[in-house]
């Protein structure tokens, strides 16, 4: 079938790019160049953050787990898996039942004392995929041209303006403009603030989702290291705030003192695309060809993208056009 996605994020190029495996024809339509959509700026860590429902949710992260994993095996630019420590308030009960994540990330051990900062007693360690975007983005972009993908720049008003590119199937995976294309008034923006260091020598993700003074995470790349963050609910502000930029840094330096100092490079805010659960659905009544969403992934993209992706390729052939 010829399938126009719509959105050239990292779920609408995983969507154009099983498509493609599975033999179909592709017309991506995209209103930005990769440099320039919400994908690009994300911290990009594999771990489930503000999204639904759970169950699906959890489906979807473990087969986009395995897929990252594979990815990072075989070197593709900008995946690794990363040694991780997530940093626990309160003593951890040794029989306690893991996070729900666990189960798709594999061994999960507790950490040792040496291994935590000053005043945190518990935490645990793990590996997870962390995915550099500026350099993943380029690269899948290339593959699904290589693929035989044709692009086409162009904002639309409404998902009827991809008609006129003659498809059988239009997927719906526009982020956070997906909902206004659709007349989907329960998608909102969900403003994350990072803040992008040197990176002085880490090669250990480590996170806080309870500190008091906001979610805390700190998250090595290559040369840099990208400290976070802020979930803003119905905030359209795309402004960096200094006040938080500097907050930012004093809450990441707790729970890693050795970015004391560090260079700060630029502070950044991108808007997740929000809403109470993510919609990957076929819908046969919008237009007069079907039409599949995959959208509202919240903090989670880079977690579930290519989980959703499957069920995408699953729900245009559903039936056929």
């Amino acid at each position: 079938m010829r399938i126009v996605v719509v959105g050239s994020g990292v779920s609408g190029l995983s969507c154009a790019a099983l498509l493609l495996r599975a033999g179909h024809q592709v017309v991506v339509v995209t209103a930005h160049p990769v440099q320039r959509v919400t994908s690009h700026l994300a911290a990009a860590v594999w771990f489930p953050t503000a999204a639904g429902p759970p169950d699906a949710v959890a489906r979807w992260g473990a087969t986009t787990y395995d897929v990252l994993a594979a990815e990072a095996a075989t070197g593709v630019p900008g995946v690794v898996m990363r040694e991780s420590l997530s940093l626990l308030r309160e003593p951890r009960d040794p029989d306690a039942p893991l996070p729900d994540w666990a189960d798709a990330v594999g061994r999960v051990r507790p950490a040792r004392p040496d291994e935590l900062p000053p005043g945190y007693p518990a935490g645990l360690r793990y590996a997870v995929p962390l995915v550099e975007m500026p350099r993943y983005l380029p690269h899948l972009e290339a593959t699904v041209a290589r693929a035989g993908a044709t692009f086409v720049v162009r904002r639309l008003e409404r998902l009827h303006d991809v008609l006129d590119l003659a498809p059988d199937v239009v997927v719906n995976a526009a982020g956070l403009a997906a909902g206004r294309l659709v007349d989907d008034d329960t998608v909102f923006p969900v403003r994350g603030q990072i803040v992008r260091v040197a990176n002085p020598g880490l090669d250990l993700s480590v996170r806080d989702e309870h500190h008091p003074g906001g979610r805390a995470y700190v998250h090595p790349r290559t040369s840099d290291c990208i400290l976070g963050g802020t979930l803003d609910a119905g905030v359209w502000d795309t402004d960096p705030d200094p006040a938080e930029t500097a907050a930012i840094l004093a809450r990441c330096t707790d729970i890693v003192p050795a970015l004391a100092g560090a260079e700060v490079l630029e502070s950044l805010v991108g808007l997740r695309p929000g809403r109470r659960a993510i919609r990957v659905e076929r819908d046969d009544s919008l237009l007069p060809v079907p039409v599949v969403h995959d959208y509202a992934h919240g903090g989670s993209g880079i977690t579930v993208g290519w989980g959703c992706a499957q069920d995408v390729v699953r729900l245009v052939e559903a039936e056929g056009p």
